[in-house]
C-alpha cells in the first residue's frame, strides 16, 4: 500500500504539470460546475491515519514531507478552498482530485470540438462562396470578352481608316486589313490581303515609298512607336494625307514577325493646317506673302553662302490713308488690291513682291547687276503705280536698301532702314513718285528727329524745364528811322547742350502736336519781353509772335490767349500774330474766320513769307491781315538784277489793299536803299541787328 501511494502521487503531479495552469479568470467554467463550487466554497481533505497528512514522494521514491504548498497553489490558481479533516483516506482525496481533472480535461475537449465543428462549418461556407465567385467570374471574363469585341468591332467600324497587320516586306503585303479600308482607300480589304489585285505599296503616292520604308527601317531598328505622315492615291485618283501609328511584332528572337497598326484620314486636318499656314504668311487682302513670311525668308537667306547680290525696295504708299477717311476702309483697300495686281506683272522666281505693312510694299530681289538695273525697275514701277494711282491723285515714295556683310544679319534694322528711305522719297521730288537709296546721313536725320521729339516732350512734361529761351529780332521803321517793333524767335537748348532751332523743331512740334504746349510758352515769355518794354518806357513797341494752324484751330484758342493777356496785363494792340500762306490751304474759311476775330479784338495780323506759299493773290483782299511780310527770296533777288525784280509790284499791290509791308531778309545797304525807293514801311535783318536777348534787345533800343 505504502508503495502505491507515492505511485499515485507522481501520476497526479504529471497530471498536473501537464495541465496548463489558469487563472481562475481565464477557467471556461460550466454553468453546473460554478453552482457545485457555489454550494461547496469549502473542500475537505483528509490524511490516512497511517500517514502523515499530504505526504510525497519525489523521483527518487524518498520521503519529503507535507507538500502544503501544492494546495495553496491549486487554491490560488482556482479559487478553491480546501480544509483538512484528519482520518479521511487518500485514497478518498486521491479520487477526488482526479476526478476534477478528469471533469476539467472533458470540458476543455468538448468546447475543443465545437471550435474545430464551427471552423468545418466556416471553411465549407467559404469554399461554396469561392466557387460561386469563381463561377461569376467566369460569366464576367466571358461578357467582358463579349463586350470587348463589340467594342473593337464598333471601333473599326467608326475609324477615320483602317487597321492593318502586314509583312515587313516592300509591298507591305497585308495579312488583315479592317472595313474602312473601302472609305479611305476605295479598295476592299480583300483587294489587298495577299497582294490579290495590288499592295499597300502602290496606293502610297511615290515621292513617299522610300522615306516611308526608311523610317520604318529606322524605327524597328530601335523598336520604337511608327508615326508618319504620307500621301496616298485612292481608286478615284484622289490624293489623300494620311497618317500611319503602328509598332512591330517581335518574336523570341527578336525578329520582326510582322507590322501592326493603323492608318488615318488626315486630309481635313492638313487642309485646315494648310489654311493656319497661308493666314499666318500672307495678307489677306492681297494674297502676297506678309511681313513675317519676309523676316523668316531673309534670316534663312542671310544664313545661306551667296555671292549673289540682294537687295530690298519699299513702295511706300501711305497717303492712301486719305482715301480712307474720304471714301472708307474698303474703298482704300480695294485701291491697294489694284495696286498689287498691277505690281505682279513685275515678278519673276529672283524678284518677289511682299505686303509687309499696310499700305506698304516690298519687292526682295536677287542677284541683280547693278544700280543701273535697280533704278531702271524702279522707274518702272513708277509707270505701274502712276497708271493705276493716277485718278487717286496719289504719290508716293520708293526706298530702296542694298543688302551686304554689315545688316544682313539684322533684320529689324533693315527692315527699319528700308521705311526709312521710303519716307525720305514721298517728299524728295516734286513728282507723284520718286526713290532713293538709304544711306547713313537718313539714319542720322532719324535719330535727330527723335531727340528733338524727345525734348519736345519734355517740355510739356516738366513745367521748370529751362531749355527754351527766347530771342527779338529788331524791325526798323523806314519813315521815322527807330525801332518800332520786335520778332520773338524761340530757341531750344537740348540736355546735350545742343541749341536747336525752329527750322528744325517746328515741323516736327506741329506734327506731334507739341506746339500746343511749346506755343503756351512762346506766349508767356514774349508777353514778359513785352512788360520788360514798358517797364523801360518802350509802351509802342510790338512783339511779333509765330504761330502755328495747330495752335490756331485748337479749340478754345482765342479765349486761352485772352486769358494769358488779361493775367500777364498786356495790351493786345502791341500783339503781333505772325502765320504763313500755307496755313490758308489747310481750311482757308475757318482759318480766316479765326484771324478775323482776333483782328476785331485788337490783335494784328502779319502774313509770314508773302509770295512763296499759297497763291493768295487772287484773294489777298479777303485775307483779315494787316501787315505783309516779304519772304527773303525776294530780297536775295534785288542783289542778282534789281530791274527784273516784281518786288515793287508786290509793295505796290500791298498799299493798295491797305496793308503795311515789312521786307524780311536785309543783309546789304543796296538792299535798303531799294525798299526805301519802293515805299517800303519796314526793314528786317542782319543788316539791322541780328536777334537779340532780352537786355541786349533793351541796349539796343537805348542806344537809338
Amino acid at each position: 500500500m505504502q508503495k502505491v501511494f507515492p505511485l499515485l502521487i507522481i501520476l497526479i503531479i504529471i497530471f498536473s504539470i501537464l495541465s496548463p495552469c489558469y487563472d481562475a479568470g481565464e477557467i471556461d467554467w460550466t454553468e453546473d460546475a460554478v453552482d457545485f463550487i457555489n454550494k461547496h466554497p469549502v473542500k475537505k481533505l483528509g490524511v490516512d491515519s497511517g500517514l502523515v497528512p499530504f505526504e510525497s514522494i519525489d523521483i527518487d521514491s524518498e520521503y519529503k514531507g507535507i507538500a502544503a504548498d501544492y494546495i495553496s497553489l491549486i487554491s490560488e490558481k482556482t479559487g478553491i478552498q480546501f480544509e483538512v479533516v484528519k482520518g479521511f483516506y487518500f485514497l478518498v482525496f486521491f479520487a477526488a482530485v482526479v476526478m476534477a481533472v478528469s471533469f476539467y480535461w472533458i470540458i476543455r475537449l468538448k468546447k475543443e470540438i465545437q471550435k474545430r465543428e464551427l471552423i468545418q462549418i466556416e471553411l465549407q461556407h467559404l469554399y461554396e462562396q469561392r466557387l460561386h465567385e469563381q463561377s461569376l467570374t467566369v460569366d464576367v471574363v466571358e461578357e467582358s470578352l463579349k463586350e470587348s469585341e463589340r467594342s473593337k468591332s464598333v471601333l473599326l467600324s467608326h475609324l477615320p481608316g483602317l487597321a492593318y497587320r502586314c509583312n515587313y516586306d516592300r509591298d507591305w503585303t497585308m495579312q488583315y486589313v479592317s472595313a474602312g479600308c473601302f472609305n479611305l482607300t476605295g479598295y476592299t480589304p480583300e483587294n489587298l490581303i495577299n497582294n490579290k489585285d495590288l499592295s499597300y505599296n502602290d496606293l502610297i503616292a511615290p515621292e513617299y515609298r522610300k522615306p516611308l520604308w526608311k523610317e520604318w527601317k529606322r524605327i524597328l531598328a530601335k523598336k520604337l512607336p511608327f508615326k508618319y505622315e504620307y500621301k496616298i492615291m485612292t481608286a478615284q485618283g484622289e490624293r489623300k494625307w494620311v497618317l500611319e501609328m503602328g509598332q512591330g511584332v517581335y518574336d523570341n528572337e527578336g525578329e520582326v514577325e510582322a507590322l501592326e497598326g493603323i492608318v488615318l484620314d488626315i486630309s481635313d486636318r492638313k487642309e485646315f493646317e494648310d489654311n493656319l499656314k497661308f493666314i499666318s504668311e500672307h495678307d489677306t487682302w492681297t494674297g502676297l506673302y506678309n511681313r513675317r513670311y519676309l523676316e523668316n525668308l531673309l534670316a534663312h537667306d542671310a544664313q545661306m553662302q551667296s555671292t549673289d547680290k540682294r537687295v530690298v525696295i519699299s513702295i511706300n504708299l501711305s497717303r492712301i490713308h486719305s482715301l480712307s477717311l474720304s471714301y472708307g476702309f474698303h474703298y482704300s483697300m480695294e485701291v491697294i488690291k489694284k495696286a498689287a495686281n498691277a505690281l505682279k506683272k513685275h515678278c519673276t522666281v529672283e524678284r518677289q513682291l511682299y505686303y509687309p505693312y499696310e499700305n506698304r510694299f516690298v519687292f526682295y530681289i536677287k542677284n541683280y547687276k547693278d544700280i543701273n538695273e535697280l533704278t531702271e525697275f524702279c522707274e518702272d514701277v513708277i509707270s505701274t503705280l502712276e497708271s493705276v494711282l493716277s485718278i487717286e491723285r496719289i504719290g508716293g515714295g520708293i526706298g530702296i536698301v542694298e543688302i551686304d556683310e554689315d545688316n544682313k544679319d539684322d533684320i529689324q534694322l533693315l527692315l527699319k532702314n528700308l521705311l526709312i528711305a521710303s519716307e525720305k522719297a514721298i517728299g524728295l521730288y516734286d513728282k507723284e513718285f520718286g526713290f532713293c537709296f538709304f544711306n547713313t546721313d537718313m539714319e542720322a536725320e532719324i535719330i535727330r528727329k527723335e531727340e528733338i521729339k524727345y525734348e519736345l516732350a519734355q517740355i510739356e512734361a516738366d513745367e521748370n524745364y529751362d531749355g527754351i529761351f527766347m530771342q527779338f529780332q529788331p524791325i526798323l521803321d523806314i519813315k521815322s528811322n527807330r525801332i518800332s517793333d520786335f520778332e520773338a524767335l524761340v530757341r531750344i537748348k537740348s540736355n546735350t547742350q545742343d541749341l536747336l532751332m525752329p527750322l528744325e523743331f517746328i515741323p516736327i512740334a506741329e506734327e506731334t502736336k507739341l506746339i500746343i504746349p511749346l506755343g503756351y510758352k512762346i506766349f508767356v515769355q514774349a508777353f514778359k519781353f513785352l512788360n520788360k518794354l514798358k517797364e523801360n518806357g518802350y509802351v509802342n513797341i510790338n512783339v511779333s509772335i509765330n504761330i502755328s494752324v495747330v495752335q490756331l484751330v485748337e479749340d478754345n484758342f482765342i479765349k486761352n490767349l485772352f486769358e494769358l493777356i488779361d493775367e500777364m496785363q498786356v495790351n493786345p494792340a502791341n500783339i503781333i500774330l505772325e502765320i504763313t500762306e500755307s496755313m490758308f490751304a489747310m481750311d482757308y474759311y475757318e482759318i480766316n474766320g479765326i484771324l478775323g476775330i482776333l483782328k476785331k479784338l485788337g490783335i494784328k495780323i502779319a502774313l509770314d513769307d508773302f509770295g512763296t506759299g499759297y497763291s493768295s493773290l487772287a484773294r489777298e483782299r479777303e485775307l483779315n491781315v494787316n501787315i505783309v511780310k516779304i519772304d527773303k527770296y525776294f530780297s536775295d533777288k534785288i542783289l542778282l538784277d534789281y530791274k527784273e525784280s516784281i518786288t515793287n509790284d508786290i509793295i505796290s499791290m500791298a498799299h493798295k489793299l491797305g496793308h503795311s509791308v515789312i521786307a524780311e531778309g536785309v543783309e546789304h545797304e543796296e538792299q535798303r536803299q531799294y525798299y526805301e525807293n519802293c515805299g517800303c514801311d519796314k526793314l528786317q535783318g542782319y543788316l539791322i541787328s541780328e536777334p537779340l536777348d532780352i537786355n541786349a534787345a533793351i541796349e539796343f533800343l537805348e542806344k537809338q
